[in-house]
């Protein structure tokens, strides 16, 4: 049997998850967003963390809560593990229904982050486009949403995303062409999201709508966490001026199969 875990019991949950290095799981045991599950709430063995399609897992995954947890998923998941034991136990219970490549990770360092670069980065926006922030009316258009549906998705609603996130777009003719969110929140910082219309790519928007959002938060003493999800997206981030740490293991899951 398993039980979601309220903010009280996530905080026993940090040791456990500490060698996957994610902000997004921050996000959860602080409290920010998303849910937490746990075989036991006095002494959990084992535990889930879900904010939107990212689910993460932990602990002993040699128990019967353990599949219990696996099987508690979106309709489609991004599943991360930081064990062999536990990509065991993805690919036996969702044989079938998995597909394993990587993603990338990258150094938490502001030293790599320079501000006068980043900003020289904007200044490079073509004549007829215009960098907003995100307010209500952007965020209700339909070029914003077709560009990403995890631009605001984490949050409880829009009116929570203007309160509590951040986001910047580039407007073209009266549409979103590009822009650059909070995907999720934690006490220190966030995880981006940017995304452009495929008509407008290559021109260089997602590295001036994400420089744009990057010098917000560290005008704001918030870290811009970066999390690759290919080839392209740790392009984009080099050239801002992340330095790629690692690549790892991530299993998307489909649960209709």
């Amino acid at each position: 049997m398993i039980f979601e875990a309220d903010l009280h019991v996530r905080q026993k949950l940090i040791p456990m998850f500490e060698k996957i290095d994610s902000t997004i799981i921050l996000s959860c045991l602080q409290g920010h967003m998303g849910s937490a599950w746990v075989d036991d709430l006095e002494n959990p063995t084992v535990a889930q963390i879900t904010v939107g399609i990212f689910v993460f897992f932990a602990g002993n995954a040699d128990t019967k809560a353990a599949e219990e947890l696996l099987n508690n998923l979106p309709d489609f998941t991004l599943a991360i593990v930081d064990s062999d034991e536990w990509k065991n136990r993805i690919e036996t219970v969702h044989v079938g229904s998995i597909e394993k490549f990587p993603r990338y990770r990258f150094e938490k360092n502001l030293e790599h982050l320079n501000k006068k670069y980043i900003q020289s980065l904007i200044s490079t926006l073509p004549d007829g486009y215009e960098i907003k922030r995100i307010d209500k009316t952007i965020a209700q258009e339909p070029s914003f949403h077709e560009l990403s549906e995890d631009f605001v998705s984490q949050f409880d609603s829009i009116d929570d995303f203007i309160n509590r996130g951040i986001g910047y777009a580039i407007i073209n003719n009266g549409q979103v062409v590009s822009a650059a969110t909070s995907f999720s929140i934690y006490d220190d910082g966030i995880e981006i999201e940017v995304a452009s219309h495929p008509d407008y790519r290559r021109q260089g928007l997602a590295t001036i709508i994400a420089a744009t959002l990057i010098l917000h938060c560290l005008d704001s003493r918030k870290y811009p966490n970066w999390d690759g999800a290919n080839e392209e997206s740790v392009k984009l981030a080099e050239k801002i001026g992340y330095k790629l740490q690692q690549s790892y293991d991530t299993y998307f899951i489909d649960c209709r199969k």
